[in-house]
């Protein structure tokens, strides 16, 4: 099995969905310890101010791209790997969260978390391991959730994809060490960002995307295969898991209120996209 851990003198960090919360955090933090970070997002402004706040020693790479594009990926790592060298370290953390409430179900609200939050880790991952298998060595982390633990209030979508990629990066560990690939999957908790400020119900233990990042970088010097945060809520997220559903759904509940809660409002369908969050 690998050991591989990224340096800076190794080569270049990537982060996809830098342009806000917890991936323009953990740019910033990879930049200090020393990493060169190519930055990925669609809003080029952002990424340019985040360029500007670069502490040092490291240097922020602006690479716009939409990774729902996989055409827009490949170049992205082509960039990297040609213009600016050997990458060493990717984290895949771009993501939407889209609230679905089961009494008012819109296709475009799943299909928009599916194509950012799976198809687009998916438009990564493949070009990143090509490039590292070449070499015989990289370290990949996977940015998925504790909601894909287990079902939460309005999380049909967003936990959805996440359990995917959690099963995804399971799966693909036993190829990725024989080829000198570390595969990690980071599983935070509630971060304060703007995706879960839309959350209307109580987010226990809940921390500032600086937070998270000192935490992912601690957990990608690990041996650890799954880097999650704050333990005191993700690991009673796990616990539950091994309840009855009666019990489960009925502890969720106490804990969220959601039960007390009222039905929303249907909204026309037409105006489902237009409520969509821009991919980060």
């Amino acid at each position: 099995m690998t050991d591989f851990v990224a340096h800076p003198e190794q080569g270049l960090a990537w982060v996809t969905g830098a342009s806000s919360g917890i991936g323009r955090a953990l740019a910033l933090r990879l930049a200090r310890d020393g990493f060169d970070v190519a930055v990925t997002a669609r809003d080029h402004e952002k990424l340019v101010q985040l360029q500007r706040e670069a502490p040092g020693p490291g240097k922020i790479i602006v690479l716009d791209g939409d990774v729902t594009d996989p055409r827009d990926m490949e170049r992205a790592l082509a960039s990297i790997e040609y213009e600016h060298g050997a990458m060493a370290l990717t984290v895949l953390n771009a993501g939407v969260s889209i609230p679905i409430h089961g009494e008012d179900m819109h296709r475009e609200d799943f299909e928009k978390t599916f194509a950012v939050n799976l198809h687009g880790t998916v438009n990564c991952l493949l070009p990143a391991v090509r490039h590292m298998q070449a070499r015989g060595h990289g370290q990949i982390a996977i940015v998925c959730a504790a909601a894909g633990y287990g079902g939460l209030p309005t999380g049909a979508a967003y936990g959805a994809t996440k359990a995917a990629l959690i099963n995804m990066a399971e799966s693909l560990k036993f190829d990725l060490d024989k080829a000198g690939i570390r595969l990690q999957i980071i599983n935070p908790g509630f971060v304060a960002t703007a995706e879960t400020a839309k959350n209307t119900f109580s987010m226990p233990a809940l921390i500032s995307a600086e937070q998270a990042a000192d935490r992912i970088v601690s957990g990608l010097k690990s041996g650890s295969f799954e880097i999650t945060f704050p333990r005191r809520f993700t690991y009673m997220m796990k616990i539950l898991r091994f309840l009855p559903y009666g019990a489960y759904f009925w502890l969720l509940n106490r804990l969220t209120g959601w039960k007390d809660r009222p039905l929303v409002t249907p909204r026309p369908a037409a105006t489902a996209m237009a409520r969509d969050p821009q991919a980060v």
